[in-house]
């Protein structure tokens, strides 16, 4: 028997980058513009607003590629440690496994006949991998990539502090803080845009959720900034 096929591009499968990759823009780009604006309402001048930004993006990039690969090698850990385990069980105890994967698909809506029978086929197929999906929850398009993880990242991160940056090469001294917090909103709306494409949700809501805490962000920086004063060099 032969079955047609079509294509069903779902997002789910854009899980892994996107997270890590909107996480570090947004971070890039909040982070970097509120350390400009905090010193540049302090009185620093440019070219100290240029070597903080700069710094700010080679430590916010390492620190972000470094958190997130600890951080998602910790759940590939717990993933591998997971199927270790079903693995050992499904060599000492199938019958019981093959019991428990059965009440799953029952559980799931199919009579306890048909349970039965899809469970012995899939078990025939891969017992593990049939476990790993239906009952610990484990799938090819979710699973864990730390390094991956990392590199979106720190490339994302790099990427959404380089608009601050070129904002204060290319603005006049005067207007400096101005220029900083324009293209800094204007970043923030285009990042939320971006991710809620991706994400296939709306672009309006995705695009004002990251903007709204990004000038948030900036104004507790400028804030804290304004109590100090610092004698431009």
């Amino acid at each position: 028997m032969s079955y047609s096929h079509h294509a069903e591009p779902h997002f789910i499968q854009r899980t892994g980058w996107l997270r890590a990759a909107v996480l570090g823009a947004n971070d890039g780009i909040i982070s970097v513009t509120s350390l400009v604006m905090g010193m540049a309402a302090s009185g620093a001048s440019s070219h100290t607003l240029f070597i903080a930004c700069l710094a700010g993006l080679i430590s916010g990039a390492t620190s972000m590629a470094a958190g997130e690969y600890v951080s998602v090698q910790s759940q590939k850990d717990i993933e591998h440690a997971d199927l270790k385990f079903e693995a050992h069980l499904l060599e000492k105890h199938p019958h019981l496994e093959l019991e428990e994967l059965t009440k799953i698909y029952i559980d799931r809506g199919l009579s306890p006949e048909l349970a039965k029978e899809v469970a012995i086929q899939l078990t025939e197929k891969d017992a593990l991998e049939a476990h790993a999906r239906d009952e610990i929850g484990i799938i090819e398009q979710t699973a864990a990539r730390p390094i991956q993880a990392a590199l979106s990242s720190a490339l994302s991160f790099s990427l959404g502090a380089l608009f601050p940056m070129f904002a204060i090469l290319l603005s006049p001294s005067a207007y400096t803080a101005k220029v900083v917090l324009g293209v800094g909103i204007f970043s923030l709306m285009l990042l939320g845009a971006l991710s809620s494409y991706f994400a296939g949700t709306s672009l309006w809501k995705g695009s004002l959720r990251i903007t709204v805490w990004g000038i948030l962000a900036m104004a507790f920086s400028s804030w804290i900034g304004s109590l100090f004063h610092v004698s431009p060099m």
